[in-house]
């Protein structure tokens, strides 16, 4: 008998140098404090926490950390795209969108996919005790129809969903079709407690 694995869906995690992910964790901390128009969308949107996904486009002109961070995607989602075997004529998948979130208790992001983009992915900051894993979903399971589930005992790569549990400076690069979601952060309320991440999609 042979049994054989087709259309694997990717997941790339490295770990990014902690001097560059505590120089984040300042950056991504200043401007929950000082993005007005950012904590406004939030609580107009029910976001717990705070998130620039709205009010700042530019966040590596805005700040050297994060033009920073964009150098080090770059090399990274290089190495992803030449994984996923991606034909782009000799050129090179280009940053699109970059965007902080900081997510209190209690607070979690439902399942989504990230169109006109290529490549998506989050840098986590910081990662206090609790916080939400990412949860990825089976691209297949709309079309499963009569399949059954699958028992609690089957390998990863054959789950309907899989959960990431990041670590602080742990970066996850996925293809972004992908629907995702983030599990909600059960860790304890008050400072020190936001989970931080950066996300980020190319095209």
């Amino acid at each position: 008998m042979t049994i054989r694995q087709l259309f694997p869906t990717l997941l790339y995690r490295e770990a990014i140098d902690p001097t560059l992910v505590a120089d984040l964790d300042h950056s991504c901390r200043a401007l929950a404090q000082d993005d007005g128009a950012g904590r406004r969308w939030s609580r107009e949107h029910g976001y717990r926490g705070y998130t620039s996904y709205a009010s700042l486009n530019d966040l590596p002109r805005r700040d050297p950390v994060f033009e920073d961070l964009r150098r080090v995607l770059d090399r990274h989602v290089a190495r992803f795209a030449d994984a996923a075997a991606f034909e782009l004529g000799g050129k090179r998948l280009k940053l699109d969108s970059l965007w902080v979130n900081v997510l209190r208790a209690g607070g979690h992001h439902g399942a989504h996919i990230h169109p006109h983009s290529v490549v998506s992915g989050t840098v986590y900051v910081a990662v206090p005790p609790g916080s939400g894993g990412l949860k990825l979903e089976d691209p297949r399971l709309p079309m499963m129809m009569a399949a059954p589930t699958r028992r609690p005992d089957a390998p990863e790569g054959m789950r309907s969903f899989e959960t990431i549990m990041p670590d602080a400076g742990t970066l996850l690069l996925w293809e972004s079709w992908l629907r995702h979601e983030v599990v909600p952060h059960a860790g304890k309320a008050g400072a020190g407690g936001e989970r931080i991440s950066v996300s980020f999609n190319y095209r």
